[in-house]
């Protein structure tokens, strides 16, 4: 059995957290999976924040938009 990630803080003057490490081990189990799916969720993170000022596009415009570029 694997054991769970083991996390340190960095902490500034005041005693808040302002960073994090995290030890992993490449290609042994669990702890390597829970960094690879933190990376995921980070990287999916960071597209919702690079797109938050786009409007949103409604299902029927999306639809035809893939019907003219024949996916549907």
């Amino acid at each position: 059995m694997s054991t769970p990630v083991k996390e340190q803080y960095i902490i500034d003057r005041e005693g808040n957290k302002t960073a994090i490490i995290l030890s992993i081990r490449q290609g042994r189990g669990y702890a390597n999976e829970q960094y690879e799916q933190m990376l995921e969720d980070l990287h999916d993170l960071a597209i919702v924040a690079e797109r938050r000022s786009e409007q949103p596009v409604s299902l029927a415009k999306m639809q035809e938009w893939l019907q003219e570029d024949g996916i549907l």
